[in-house]
């Protein structure tokens, strides 16, 4: 039996730099972070212990002083507001790449106020929450095809994407609008390619294995849409949060493939992949189950 972690699977450059970031800053003392770092249990806990403190947005409301980091995901101007009101010291984190899209959604705004912003996302999600808050909550937000009677067609429309969607989709909410549209339609293509590249090469690396484990955390949209890519490449794969999850008897079943492969989402830590790779690698009593 052999055991091996997809080199491209982990954490992106956003999250692995608002996490060095987090590490630095509590080096300083007490340190909130607005909302969790990543959606990802594990390394949430992980950083808790280090005296990170995650609060909400009322907490931050009712905040006065301190030091708050704001993740990878990006923020809304409303929450620089307050920040500023409260005498709050804003540690930004925020992923360039999606700091870039802010302002190219604030800028196409700002020029076409008669024009109606797309935003190909998922709503309540912290990176459109943030892409919202470029066009005081004006935008509009599909999730899908089944959303596209919510735009109003009359309109010149400029699409632009979470950076996180599928391209594949993204391509095809674009010449459905396309065809619809009467009065203009402009399509951005802002998917970052470091995690839109992924599909095919976690695809690839699932397709060669025997059987694959996919750790992922249970709150991450990211983790849900490549677990099914992962899926769909290797009938034979699991999807597991922690070492912990896996039972004797799924060590067990796992040992008796030859090629083993381990992988995970943009928000999953290379230490919590090694772990559940240590967890396959000790061995247990021999039972039957289903992978």
């Amino acid at each position: 039996m052999t055991v091996s972690i997809d080199k491209n699977s982990g954490f992106c450059f956003g999250v692995t730099s608002a996490i060095r970031k987090a590490e630095e800053e509590l080096t300083r003392g007490q340190l909130y972070c607005l909302g969790d770092i990543v959606h990802n249990g594990q390394e949430v806990d992980r950083l808790e212990k280090m005296g990170l403190q995650t609060i909400d947005y009322d907490d931050l409301r009712v905040l006065h002083g301190g030091r708050v980091l704001l993740r990878a995901h990006g923020e809304p101007p409303s929450t620089y507001r307050i920040a500023r009101d409260n005498g709050i010291e804003i540690i930004d984190a925020s992923c360039p790449v999606v700091l870039h899209l802010q302002k190219r959604i604030r800028d196409t705004y700002a020029a076409h106020p008669e024009a109606q912003i797309v935003i190909f996302g998922k709503v309540g999600h912290a990176e459109v929450i943030g892409l919202m808050g470029q066009t005081n909550n004006n935008a509009v937000v599909v999730e899908s095809k089944d959303d596209l009677d919510k735009v109003d067609y009359d309109k010149p429309i400029y699409l632009f994407s979470q950076t996180t969607k599928s391209v594949e989709e993204f391509r095809e909410l674009t010449q459905l609008m396309r065809e619809r549209a009467k009065a203009g339609f402009e399509a951005h293509d802002t998917i970052c390619r470091n995690v839109a590249n992924r599909v095919a090469r976690l695809r690839e690396f699932a397709a060669a294995q025997d059987v694959v484990i996919f750790v992922g955390g249970k709150k991450s949209s990211n983790a849900k849409v490549l677990f099914e890519q992962c899926r769909e490449a290797n009938g034979h794969t699991l999807f597991v949060s922690s070492a912990e999850e896996l039972s004797d008897e799924h060590v067990a079943e796992i040992r008796r493939y030859e090629r083993v492969g381990i992988c995970g989402a943009t928000s999953t830590p290379l230490w919590l992949m090694e772990s559940v790779e240590e967890r396959i690698k000790e061995g247990t009593m021999d039972r039957n189950l289903e992978v």
